[in-house]
């Protein structure tokens, strides 16, 4: 089982689309209603494990100002825009796909946005920092935003959202940090790290799968009757992330040094799917599912996007700088 859950997890290239495809079939052979009672279930489990990991301590480190602001600025000012813009030029007359589109600009950073910065060698702490602001400041700032930007077409019912992120967001970040304290205070905080904590990772995978199966069997029968309706979806996504790489890897490279510039990239690209597919699917029920869907294709174009943008890394910003060899020993 575990096995299955890091290789999921480590490949969710191929396995966003396999229980994309399973959720497709199992809508036309069966009726896909009933598995709305496990949205809230399959939230938790996406959540929480991802939760345990995080570390809100990171807030109080001195440093990096410059940084986090520009970060903030990108991921609450120019992507709202964006989103935005994208949703008004594509999707005039649906409101519920402009609705995934904003939710996907307005909750930035995930776990993914420490693993990427790690894999291009960029600067980790500074990413770490970055999720934790990132989601706290998102889940804070989407109702208002939502009522602003999209209160005049859909009914936005602000205090249900509120609800909804406290439910899913705060709960299980209060229960995540109870939960690592007693590990690490169990087991030690070394033990914790390198044992414990990438185990919780995959378990949070088998929530983010089991939501895109309940979202793709809520909508297969409409995708069956539609087949242009993926495509349509896929193009402004695709723009949306090549703009938010093109423009966040200009600013980095004009004001911050490599690591950095990286660590900005990453946390200012890499959305916090999962919140934003739990949003649509609690609050807005069958008519999220439309958002949903989106949202579960930003899956695949997100995680394609970051592995190539890897290979690319050095060659936007150059090498890494190498460690000096150490000092050869000297004997009297």
């Amino acid at each position: 089982m575990w096995k299955v859950l890091n290789w999921a997890q480590k490949n969710l290239v191929w396995s966003i689309p396999i229980a994309m495809l399973a959720g497709l079939l199992f809508g036309q052979v069966a009726d896909p209603a009933f598995l709305r009672w496990g949205i809230l279930p399959l939230t938790f489990l996406m959540v929480y494990p991802m939760m345990v990991t995080m570390n809100v301590r990171d807030l109080l480190k001195p440093g990096g100002n410059r940084l986090q602001g520009t970060t903030l600025a990108v991921n609450f000012l120019l992507m709202p825009a964006i989103g935005y813009g994208m949703g008004l030029l594509f999707f005039a007359d649906q409101p519920m796909v402009r609705l995934a589109l904003l939710l996907t600009a307005l909750l930035p950073t995930s776990g993914m946005t420490i693993s990427w910065t790690g894999f291009a060698k960029g600067n980790v702490p500074a990413a770490v920092k970055m999720t934790v602001v990132g989601l706290i400041a998102g889940s804070l700032l989407a109702p208002v935003y939502l009522k602003a930007l999209l209160g005049a077409v859909v009914e936005i019912p602000v205090l249900q959202v509120f609800g909804q992120i406290a439910l899913i967001v705060f709960l299980p970040l209060v229960l995540g940090t109870l939960t690592q304290r007693w590990l690490t205070r169990k087991h030690g905080e070394a033990h914790f790290n390198q044992k414990l904590k990438p185990k919780f990772p995959p378990i949070s995978t088998l929530g983010v799968l089991g939501i895109v199966f309940v979202s793709m069997a809520l909508k297969s029968r409409d995708i069956f009757s539609n087949p242009a309706l993926l495509p349509n979806l896929l193009l402004p996504l695709v723009l949306i992330y090549a703009l938010n790489f093109a423009i966040s890897t200009l600013i980095g490279k004009a004001f911050f040094k490599r690591g950095d510039a990286i660590a900005l990239v990453y946390g200012t690209v890499m959305r916090n799917l999962s919140i934003a597919l739990a949003i649509a699917m609690g609050v807005f029920g069958e008519q999220g599912a439309d958002a949903a869907l989106l949202i579960a294709l930003a899956y695949i174009v997100q995680v394609q996007a970051a592995a190539w943008y890897v290979r690319l890394t050095d060659r936007l910003f150059g090498a890494p700088p190498v460690a000096p060899p150490p000092a050869a020993s000297t004997t009297a």
